[in-house]
């Protein structure tokens, strides 16, 4: 008979957390690690994600370049398998698309979108030679809604989910899930621009239907039901944690 108190348990399970050096993916590894997860903490700023581990019981930490094939080949090389893979790093260029430069359009296309097939494709093989595993990578509101200045982003979000879709289906039949988590907007380092111009950030905060931001924290139980057995007839599947953002259509609220 199944314990249910023990579904969201990861005791004897690695986590390997991309992103780990700050915002969502610190409070990811945190939250992983309390579940009983034996956390490894990846980033692109070393001593970043050296700090998160060092607040961690048990973790560990190392470079992760997600936009660095060598950088990635080299972490599969030496982590193998693990039970539940992360990935938290995206970025955005906030222009209207006919203003963007291809430079610009390759540095938001190769971190969000190439950078995380790349990461995917390693790991993904590993954990499905392994036969099992959890797979959660992080998309957005913007791949299902948009504003002016965001269609590159916008794009790479969408083309996320459709990412982690298909390796649902390809890597399913081999033991391995592979599911999406889509934040409203959340107090991190890449939302300080908008945090810094208070109508800008009242606006968005008025938008959600909890009339405020995230914090990073609370993306840690998507994670930890999309990492753990609770979740475990859970695949292709996108998750959203957004505030309601997505579920209310305009803004005008009828009288009485």
């Amino acid at each position: 008979m199944t314990d249910y108190a023990d579904l969201f348990r990861l005791d004897g399970r690695r986590a390997l957390v991309v992103g780990a050096g700050s915002g969502i993916g610190a409070a990811c590894a945190a939250g992983l690690a309390a579940f009983g997860a034996e956390v490894i903490c990846g980033d692109v700023d070393e001593a970043a994600a050296e700090a998160v581990a060092k607040g961690i019981d048990g973790a560990t930490s190392r470079r992760l370049d997600i936009a660095d094939v060598a950088s990635i080949a080299a972490a599969a090389s030496e982590i193998g398998a693990p039970d539940v893979l992360v990935t938290t790093p995206s970025m955005n260029v906030r222009k209207r698309i006919v203003d963007y430069t291809d430079a610009e359009l390759d540095r938001v296309v190769d971190l969000n979108l190439k950078g995380t097939f790349r990461l995917c494709r390693a790991f993904g093989a590993l954990m499905a030679d392994a036969g099992r595993g959890s797979m959660i990578g992080f998309t957005s509101i913007r791949s299902q809604t948009t504003e002016p200045g965001q269609g590159a982003y916008a794009a790479t979000k969408a083309g996320t989910v459709m990412l982690f879709k298909t390796l649902a289906v390809e890597l399913g039949p081999r033991g391995v899930r592979a599911n999406t988590v889509a934040p409203g907007v959340v107090e991190t380092p890449l939302t300080q621009p908008i945090k810094d111009k208070t109508e800008w950030y009242d606006a968005y905060a008025d938008k959600a239907v909890l009339k405020r931001w995230a914090q990073p924290g609370e993306m840690v139980g998507a994670v930890v039901f999309l990492a753990s057995d609770a979740s475990s007839y859970v695949t292709g599947s996108t998750l959203f944690v957004d505030g309601g953002w997505t579920a209310a259509d305009g803004r005008y609220e009828p009288p009485g």
